[in-house]
């Protein structure tokens, strides 16, 4: 039987708690395999008493009694808790997502858990409290031992996949860091992994300029003739399904979303803009090239509406969703 998924709370003055519950209270409508909450247990049930939705929590003392208790219960493992103050994130909340987080890491990492959905977080609280990286990515890279450069973050919906190739930089610092060596490095990762963990026996790769009209035969930029199309050349040597370099005002248009599985950009917001124009609801933050599986909701904290029974919970339980159907694919390996 595969084991069931860890789930970090995020901040607990953030829409985390709330959303978690919902999704636990929906489980059975929306096909959520077994998962448990690391910490939070009066927290947890003060927030679904907030939104108003009956959630019977069960704390546990190992998580293998998740399973069993999920159909009838939220798991919630160990006695890490704090009260629940939506909207009032504070030092003692930031630790508490930080234990949180760690425990939920290490357990997956263990093999104890089948794979780890990360609650959002609110970094620059986190920063306050010892948290040295950039983002829940590069923690959980690290905690599965894998450099953070071998870490890609694919954000994933029901209408697109996008990976953004250069992520948390200022744009003038892209140029610079773009190479052929990343992008074909970040490219094989991607290909692996929607192979491994997303069953697609030959993912088509489409990969966006970097400048307007792909830089129109060097007149807006030599990038996609120096770097972007040596790249895809080599991609192309070694079997990798990929075409490029797309100018990126026109290759999220709807006709063009069907001849490619994902969308690989140069830099982050060029990512993140169509998903979220597209998928903000539902849309899923990837870690993939790990030896463990980690999604999270593609949301922040928005402490400016938590308790109020207004966030969506579609993100969170698209995470649990395909966290566990990841998971199931690795373990039929």
């Amino acid at each position: 039987m595969t084991a069931a998924l860890a789930v970090s709370l995020g901040d607990p003055a953030g829409v985390g708690p709330e959303l978690l519950a919902e999704a636990w209270a929906r489980r059975g409508e929306e096909g959520l395999t077994p998962f448990f909450a690391v910490g939070g247990a009066s927290l947890l049930a003060a927030a679904a008493a907030q939104r108003g939705i009956a959630v019977p929590v069960q704390r546990i003392a190992d998580p293998g009694e998740a399973t069993a208790v999920f159909p009838l219960a939220l798991p919630v493992l160990g006695d890490l808790d704090g009260p629940y103050r939506p909207g009032e994130p504070d030092r003692d909340g930031a630790m508490l997502a930080l234990a949180s987080l760690t425990e939920a890491a290490r357990l997956t990492v263990a093999g104890e858990a089948s794979g780890i959905v990360t609650g959002p977080i609110a970094k620059s609280r986190l920063a306050e409290v010892g948290f040295v990286h950039p983002g829940q990515t590069e923690f959980v890279a690290k905690a599965a031992g894998v450099a953070p450069e071998d870490a890609v973050m694919m954000l994933a919906g029901p209408s697109l996949r996008t990976v953004p190739l250069t992520v948390h930089m200022a744009l003038a610092d892209v140029p610079k860091a773009l190479t052929v060596e990343l992008i074909q490095r970040r490219c094989s990762i991607v290909a692996a992994a929607l192979r491994r963990d997303f069953g697609l026996s030959t993912p088509r790769l489409a990969l966006a300029a970097l400048n307007p009209h792909a830089g129109e035969d060097g007149r807006f930029g030599d990038e996609e003739s120096r770097i972007i199309a040596p790249a895809i050349a080599a991609l192309r040597a070694a079997g990798i399904a990929v075409t490029g370099p797309h100018p990126a005002d026109a290759m999220f248009a709807p006709h063009a979303r069907g001849d490619y599985d994902v969308a690989l950009c140069m830099y982050h917001d060029q990512a993140l803009i169509p998903l979220k124009a597209l998928d903000f609801d539902n849309g899923v933050n990837v870690t993939l090239g790990l030896p463990v599986i980690r999604t999270s909701p593609d949301h922040g904290t928005a402490f400016a509406i938590a308790g109020q029974r207004r966030a969506n919970p579609g993100a969170t339980i698209a995470a649990l969703r395909m966290a566990g159907e990841c998971a199931a694919r690795r373990a039929a390996e």
